[in-house]
């Protein structure tokens, strides 16, 4: 695997975990992949398909292009951040729980997914970001996501330092 590879994944991980559908900040916030999961599952047959991944992905990926113009800029991403955030905050404050923060500028989150370094994230290159990650998270290698797989690839990408 290229060092460009890896960053690649663990760029499209990075995102997941803040805009996924909404939810993803709160499960990962919480130690708790069940509402990410319940989201993506749209079957309800206990396991994510790649379609149902690659759904999620589009969604996440829909709501930070905010003129729908088919590609993410760092400003979009960090309105759609800052709106997340409000949420998760306004929640955060009504458990008495405190935020934790990603701490990577969504400049560089675009920078691992930008395949042709024109600063900006195509939905093809979020795409296959999400392919990407989620073959990695795939341990078992049987084409779907079990909770445990979603939870440890979380726990895995959360881990990580950030250079």
């Amino acid at each position: 695997m290229t060092k460009h590879t890896f960053k690649i994944g663990l760029g499209f991980a990075g995102l997941a975990a803040i805009f996924c559908m909404g939810s993803v900040r709160e499960a990962r916030a919480h130690g708790d992949v069940d509402a990410e999961f319940q989201k993506m599952d749209t079957n309800g047959d206990g396991k994510i398909s790649p379609e149902e991944h690659a759904a999620g992905a589009k969604m996440m990926f829909t709501k930070m292009d905010e003129n729908n113009d088919g590609k993410v800029t760092a400003t979009e991403m960090d309105a759609a951040h800052a709106k997340m955030e409000a949420a998760h905050s306004k929640m955060e404050k009504s458990e008495g729980k405190r935020s934790d923060k990603m701490g990577m500028s969504s400049a560089d989150k675009i920078k691992m997914l930008d395949t042709n370094n024109d600063g900006v994230l195509s939905a093809d290159e979020h795409a296959a970001g999400a392919k990407m990650m989620f073959t990695k998270m795939d341990t078992d290698n049987d084409g779907y996501l079990t909770k445990a797989e979603l939870k440890a690839g979380h726990e895995k990408m959360m881990s990580k330092p950030r250079s």
